[in-house]
């Protein structure tokens, strides 16, 4: 009985073990799920940051995120850092096997790759030079925040040399993306331990993403919230309006021409012109010139008019709707599939030759 009792026990446990590492595996395999999509994101808006609210904050820059509707503007704003002597590595999106894939920011001692992106304010496509930690304090980089001594007090000026092109391009590689690669201090950071984006974070995001006017196929590349003082606040006084696009704004459509389906649909206008079957003039009227098409149709036998004055008055000539049927065969970029076959045009609507 015990024996028995003992196996139950030792079955039930198994089967919570094999529970716990099947959603252990499940859980890791959707944390590295990424967006992956074949058109590119716009190019980064121009914008001006928002103040520091005060100490202990650093900048997150502003990214083009991608959802059911297409991609949205996320805007750059200050977040309170999780842990002293934590920095932020931002977000980019990556060209990788024909897709677009987009590779999140995260927390760590070190800045790592963050694809080139220079996305201002400190972030110049390597590294950081917005500021750095000592002692446990954070110290402000004035040349390239908006940080105000009144209730910031560890700030330094140094000027920043920008040797990446600003360009405003938002992706590395592909078609007109950045062309950088990793260097060995950005391999080392990302072996470090990281720390993923705060709830905080996570809720800006979201809050975007719920605001329909952050659609780049709404704003078409200036987003009326281009930055924020702190997380979420898309509302108030405080947010910032992006001053202009980055560079004119492509619809998704022309972008992912670059990289078309393996059997892509025909665009807007063009069906027309190339219609499922042929339509030749299937009467040898049809082949005439169109202005004595319907004068020879409409002509008597010669028996027939034996006066000239018989003979019908240009002004005269039958209806078109009375001709046999040469105008059964419109122009092929007139032709509708589906049209009723009985719809007859105006005679100026003949197919020339």
């Amino acid at each position: 009985m015990k024996q028995r009792e003992t196996k139950h026990i030792l079955q039930s446990v198994c089967a919570l073990v094999f529970a716990f590492v099947i959603l252990t595996i499940g859980s890791a395999s959707l944390a590295q799920v990424a967006v992956s999509i074949t058109i590119a994101p716009p190019a980064l808006p121009v914008y001006q940051q928002p103040p520091c609210p005060s100490a202990g904050y650093i900048w997150t820059p502003g990214y083009w995120a991608y959802g059911p509707d297409g991609y949205f503007w996320v805007p750059g704003t200050w977040v309170e850092v999780p842990a002293a002597g934590l920095l932020w590595t931002p977000g980019y999106w990556g060209w990788n096997n024909g897709v677009y894939v987009w590779n999140t920011g995260y927390w760590g001692p070190q800045v790592g790759f963050y694809g080139g992106i220079a996305y201002g304010y400190g972030y110049t496509g390597v590294g950081y030079q917005g500021g750095y930690w000592n002692n446990g304090q954070l110290y402000y980089n004035q040349s390239v925040n908006n940080v105000s001594t009144t209730n910031i007090t560890n700030v330094y000026n140094k000027t920043v040399v920008n040797n990446t092109t600003v360009n405003y391009v938002s992706y590395n590689g592909g078609a007109g993306g950045t062309t950088a690669q990793p260097t060995a201090q950005e391999r080392a950071a990302a072996q470090q331990k990281h720390v993923p984006a705060t709830a905080v974070q996570v809720q800006h995001e979201q809050a975007a993403k719920a605001d329909h006017n952050q659609l780049a196929s709404v704003n078409h590349g200036q987003p009326p919230v281009a930055a924020t003082p702190k997380p979420g606040a898309l509302t108030g006084s405080g947010a910032v309006k992006a001053s202009r696009a980055g560079a004119p704004y492509s619809p998704p459509v022309q972008r992912a021409a670059s990289n078309p389906p393996a059997k892509p649909a025909p665009r807007p206008g063009t069906q027309a012109a190339t219609p499922a079957t042929p339509a030749p003039a299937p009467h040898p009227p049809a082949a005439s010139h169109p202005e004595s098409a319907p004068r020879t149709e409409a002509a008597p036998h010669p028996e027939a008019a034996p006066h000239p004055e018989a003979a019908p008055h240009p002004q005269t000539a039958p209806h078109p709707e009375t001709a046999p049927h040469a105008e059964a065969a419109p122009h092929p970029e007139q032709a509708h599939p589906g049209s009723a076959p009985e719809k007859k045009p105006q005679p100026e609507e003949k197919p020339p030759q």
